[in-house]
């Protein structure tokens, strides 16, 4: 067993049984601190495997959270109901915007992405369609029901958000063992020589969005209902911000974005009681943290691959056989 498996193990460990030590206010925090988490680990996919700066995942986290609140208000939907239905609304959005900036690269990508979220959240204010209500936001969301145990306190949402973020950590590590990720991987390295070797690297651009999209619009029921009241404020750039550097600073693995994700949320929650020079603390640690580990956290490990005897891979898989 490697050092990084002890740690997860250890880190769930701890995560399971937080509830039974912490006070209602930490559960709390930690509630918010999965949340981000999931948001962390939705981006990860486009940005710390395939290596696309993308600063508006805040734009499909907000379509979740006002696709299941319209689902919910006014058609009565229960909440797991549309949380898949929230999600793929969010997909929807993320092809409609994405496919015609995807061949950017850089910071010319970055630019125009963070106009995805103020696009985004103006369209809320102005009421779009007569059904996000405006400034005033949707309120009177139910809270979720599981097969009759209705989920209203903070220590459910606690258990119901670290148990999708376990399921997410099963999903996604599947994925960046697949060829699938592997061929993200080449094309975050290179995607020039990527699209040499065969593989489509717009096609997996574009999937690595969407899919990412996707897991942000369920992460968006999973607000709207906890909080049973949203508002276009709740998911302006700084959210954006906030979610890019979680990944940023994790490094691009799956470990780093739940440790980052507790930096970011929960550590300016422990400084609390330095007032007004918390945030001048935090942000000197972050400072700090670029200068002498720039590479993030907790970044992946380097692949590593049996090379037959004839010096082809042992297990048949080639860049071109990943895509």
């Amino acid at each position: 067993m490697n050092l990084r498996t002890l740690a997860g193990i250890l880190l769930a460990l701890c995560l399971a049984l937080l509830p039974l030590v912490a006070g209602p206010y930490w559960i709390s925090v930690c509630v918010n601190v999965g949340l981000y988490a999931l948001l962390g680990l939705s981006l990860n996919i486009i940005l710390g495997q395939a290596g696309i700066f993308h600063m508006g995942h805040a734009a499909f986290y907000a379509v979740g959270a006002y696709t299941t609140a319209i689902l919910n208000t006014l058609y009565q939907w229960p909440i797991f109901a549309a949380m898949p239905l929230a999600g793929a609304v969010a997909a929807l959005v993320a092809v409609a915007v994405a496919r015609p900036i995807i061949h950017l690269r850089g910071d010319y990508l970055l630019i125009v992405t963070i106009g995805i979220v103020e696009i985004v959240r103006i369209a809320l204010l102005n009421d779009v369609g007569g059904y996000t209500g405006g400034s005033n936001g949707i309120f009177g969301i139910a809270r979720p029901n599981f097969f009759g145990f209705k989920i209203v306190k903070t220590v459910h949402f606690y258990y119901l958000v670290w148990g999708m973020v376990a399921v997410s950590i099963l999903l996604f590590y599947g994925l960046w063992r697949s060829r699938y990720g592997r061929a993200l991987n080449y094309i975050k390295e290179d995607d020039v020589a990527a699209e040499g070797c065969g593989v489509h690297v717009t096609s997996y651009k574009l999937s690595a969005f969407v899919l990412g999209a996707f897991w942000a619009g369920m992460a968006g029921t999973l607000y709207a209902a906890q909080m049973t009241t949203i508002t276009p404020e709740s998911f302006n750039f700084m959210e954006s911000v906030i979610i890019f550097a979680v990944v940023i600073l994790s490094g691009g693995s799956i470990l780093g974005v739940l440790v980052s994700a507790f930096l970011f949320i929960g550590l300016p929650e422990l400084l609390r009681e330095f007032s007004n020079a918390r945030m001048l603390i935090f942000g000197l640690a972050m400072m700090l943290m670029m200068i002498w580990r720039p590479q993030g956290l907790l970044p992946p490990r380097p692949r590593r691959y049996q090379v037959a005897e004839d010096g082809g891979r042992a297990d048949g898989a080639s860049a071109g056989g990943a895509a």
